[in-house]
């Protein structure tokens, strides 16, 4: 069971890595649209991948408090 919780825990990971992927496809399309506005999409770009991978590093920490406390 504690390696089921901490399973479920990662699964933030899941949801970040996708929607980093989604961002970035989303940024490229702008920057092709509109290629002067790149410094400000980029700049927001990794402003919502570095939240986005804030996530996944929560989900990642909780995992191992519930291994090594639990565990």
């Amino acid at each position: 069971m504690i390696a089921l919780g901490a399973g479920l825990a990662v699964l933030g990971a899941l949801g970040a890595g996708i929607g980093i992927g989604i961002a970035t496809g989303k940024a490229t399309e702008a920057v092709a649209r509109q290629p002067e506005a790149q410094g400000k999409i980029s700049s927001t770009l990794i402003l919502g991948c570095a939240l986005a991978e804030a996530t996944a590093i929560y989900g990642f920490v909780i995992a191992l408090l519930i291994i090594l406390m639990l565990g």
